[in-house]
């Protein structure tokens, strides 16, 4: 079996404390908490992966960097792999900012892809830069069957977007289950350039739509 991309959502932000909807690079940095976060997920990896990424914000590059402390694993920067650009809402943690970009993110959930928050992306916006780049990833480290497993650090609204597209987890359950700081979501390759979803957050496959609700951080 070739191994799997695991992308992690990074450590607690300043944002994340204060609700904040953080989104522009290269954003926030991790809390003590955060740096904690990121310590503990490298030391408890039984194998080091055999690639190490992470996308150019700063809590991401940081949390990668905690995980390259540990496990020895070089941290490559990559590109388009940031969280949802929300535009007019950058900055805020009103009420009314979160319910704005839920009631957007959850439309892209349920299918209309090209609704946006005013002056950030749309879902097929975000889609377009962030698949190819896992394809890259996926055809440049995990095409052999002895393929090692590759980490990712990166984002909670874009991670749930982008596997829920790739692979067909129920629409509600993707929509309402947010991921905890360092998280993650197991992502494993099979025939016809398709994956195959093995653990979402807390949850191992297979998902339900019935499973709650859980967490109330907008980005996660």
């Amino acid at each position: 079996m070739t191994g799997k991309l695991i992308l992690v959502r990074h450590g607690e932000t300043e944002g994340n404390v204060g609700k904040i909807l953080d989104t522009r690079l290269p954003g926030l940095p991790l809390t003590e908490r955060g740096v904690a976060q990121a310590k503990t997920f490298g030391s408890n990896l039984v194998t080091p992966p055999q690639r190490l990424f992470s996308s150019a914000a700063l809590r991401a590059r940081q949390t990668g960097g905690y995980i390259e402390a540990a496990t020895g694993v070089p941290l490559e920067v990559l590109d388009d792999l940031q969280e949802v650009q929300l535009g007019d809402l950058e900055g805020s943690n009103t009420r009314a900012a979160h319910e704005e970009f839920q009631k957007v993110y959850h439309a892209w959930h349920f299918g209309d892809l090209s609704v946006r928050v005013p002056g950030g992306e749309s879902g097929e916006d975000v889609l377009a830069r962030y698949i190819p780049a896992l394809q890259r990833i996926r055809d440049e480290y995990l095409s052999e069957p002895d393929a090692e497993d590759v980490i990712l650090v990166s984002h909670g609204a874009a991670m749930r977007l982008v596997s829920r597209e790739l692979t067909g987890v129920p629409r509600l359950f993707a929509a309402n289950n947010h991921l905890d700081n360092t998280e993650t979501i197991e992502l494993l390759p099979f025939e016809n350039n398709l994956w195959e979803c093995t653990r979402w957050g807390r949850y191992p496959a297979p998902f339900a739509d019935a499973i709650a609700p859980t967490g109330d951080d907008p980005m996660g």
